[in-house]
């Protein structure tokens, strides 16, 4: 336990316990019944409504605000993958803001070592954030959304509450995951997936126009999502004549890019693809 005095806050609540070498930004601010370990960094304006448990070696950006009974760097959630609490972290950027009752674990050895959280995210009640993710910035995730180990999401992407991903699934950029969806399979950026094994029901046009995206960008994803997931020839041939006819969109290539990388799991795909 430590001898908060040798800390600078702005604000420590009496019963909150800060332990020795925990490294504190500049107008930091702790609530009751708060717990901070001795890795923990809080950069700048971090503020800890009250309960909020962090453990481990956990590191959070400036003006990160945490609400409470959320418990981040927990150990990890698995019988077989190597943990060290004093090596395995997590980071999360700045301007998150973490809700109530959200419970984030570390990375393990097997997966780099790293949990990480883009700037400017948005994680709701409940939410759960499994060993070795990694978050773009600008993710939300909606009430009780649960994300399965080495999760990746892009920028932008939109987890609906109740939702379930399963471990090594990657969401694409501006990618909308509905609500109550259990999501198997890769999900392309920009598209939107729904469904309890959730298929690709089109475009997240609704993010993208928010977004600022131009009339004709959004032509050119509807066009060429059209003919990648028509129902002639092999999903090989489509994606040749999409890259061969939208070579010059840069947005339409991302997911050409995305959709030949190397993955664990395959690309979700609407109910009439093959």
């Amino acid at each position: 336990m430590t001898n908060a005095s040798k800390h600078s806050f702005s604000f420590l609540h009496p019963t909150a316990l800060v332990e020795e070498g925990a490294h504190l930004g500049k107008n930091v601010s702790i609530g009751p019944f708060c717990s901070v370990s001795k890795d923990v960094i809080l950069e700048d304006n971090v503020v800890l409504h009250s309960n909020v448990v962090i453990q481990g070696k956990t590191h959070l950006g400036k003006n990160v605000e945490v609400f409470p009974f959320a418990v981040l760097g927990g150990a990890p959630q698995s019988l077989r993958l190597t943990y060290e609490r004093s090596q395995h972290g997590i980071i999360i950027g700045d301007n998150t803001i973490i809700r109530e009752h959200v419970t984030i674990h570390p990375g393990t050895a097997q997966g780099g070592g790293e949990t990480r959280i883009g700037h400017d995210c948005f994680i709701m009640v409940a939410a759960h954030i499994a060993h070795d993710c990694k978050l773009g910035d600008h993710v939300i995730m909606a009430n009780n959304a649960t994300l399965g180990g080495h999760v990746t999401i892009g920028d932008y992407a939109n987890i609906g509450g109740l939702s379930a991903v399963h471990q090594y699934v990657r969401i694409g950029k501006h990618a909308m995951i509905g609500g109550m969806s259990g999501v198997e399979n890769d999900v392309i950026p920009y598209g939107s997936v729904m469904g309890d094994r959730a298929r690709l029901s089109g475009l997240n046009v609704i993010g993208l126009k928010r977004r600022g995206f131009s009339r004709e960008s959004i032509h050119s994803l509807r066009s060429a999502y059209r003919l990648l997931f028509a129902q002639e020839g092999t999903m090989a041939e489509r994606i040749l004549d999409v890259s061969t006819l939208f070579k010059d969109h840069e947005i339409v290539m991302e997911i050409l890019s995305f959709m030949q990388s190397e993955t664990d799991r395959s690309i979700c795909l609407p109910k009439s693809a093959t």
